[in-house]
């Protein structure tokens, strides 16, 4: 994402100016700006009728003569009863999990099934809410959203985005505030970066990743890789190259 400039060098600069990004060549300014994905998890987990589950991991303390520990850690868990509720914005310094369950089917000893979504690239956006892109990709507005299943809303910022005011969104739809306990409900997970373009950006870019995971909590009733035989070099395929034609 660049824009042309009159400046060659960095001592050109006034160093009171802005140039809202970065010099990457001659008359190359890489401008700043930020990187979104939205996934679409349409889980159903063991079944179509699913709970989404804020677990909430909290600091609680002892009294003084109990322990001498101060501080310990406790999970409280929160079903989402409407979308709002759902609606989360990820903080450092307040830890949530984030589970999808089935609360209908249960393990030996009592636990709902289901699996987590663990995050990682977690850019925000910095935009007003009002600004015209915004407002088409208001997405952003959240890390992760969950709305029940419709065929009509698979698209996070509408069918048509560029030709969009922000009428058609994930966030018009979660606004609604539908019921999604024990629902046909799909969880929405936006990954993203702020990229403040450098030198080794220009003219192609290397590859920026990150990823994120999908993880079983309590859906086996012990670690599924038990009693799997150990891998030796002589079990592993040999693949040897095909005879030419």
């Amino acid at each position: 994402m660049v824009k042309g400039t009159s400046y060659v060098n960095m001592n050109q600069v006034n160093q009171q100016e802005n140039l809202f990004g970065t010099l990457l060549s001659e008359n190359v300014i890489g401008v700043i700006h930020d990187h979104y994905i939205t996934f679409y998890l349409d889980m159903d987990v063991d079944g179509s009728n699913n709970s989404f589950v804020k677990v909430n991991i909290e600091r609680a303390y002892n009294s003084p003569k109990e322990s001498p520990r101060r501080s310990y850690l406790k999970d409280v868990k929160n079903v989402a009863k409407t979308e709002k509720d759902a609606q989360t914005k990820l903080k450092l310094y307040d830890p949530l999990e984030f589970h999808v369950i089935n609360p209908s089917k249960k393990t030996r000893v009592g636990n709902p099934v289901g699996y987590k979504v663990v995050p990682a690239g977690t850019a925000a956006s910095l935009l007003d809410l009002d600004d015209p892109p915004q407002k088409r990709g208001a997405f952003t507005n959240n890390q992760i959203w969950v709305t029940p299943y419709s065929q009509n809303e698979q698209w996070a910022c509408g069918l048509f985005v560029y030709q969009s005011h922000g009428e058609d969104t994930l966030a018009v739809w979660s606004n609604r505030n539908r019921p999604i306990e024990n629902k046909d409900i799909v969880l929405w997970y936006t990954l993203g970066f702020h990229h403040v373009p450098c030198q080794e950006d220009f003219p192609i870019m290397p590859i920026v990743s990150s990823s994120f995971d999908l993880k079983p909590v309590n859906f086996f009733e012990s670690n599924p890789i038990l009693n799997i035989p150990p891998n030796f070099e002589k079990d592993l395929p040999i693949c040897n190259a095909a005879a030419s034609a």
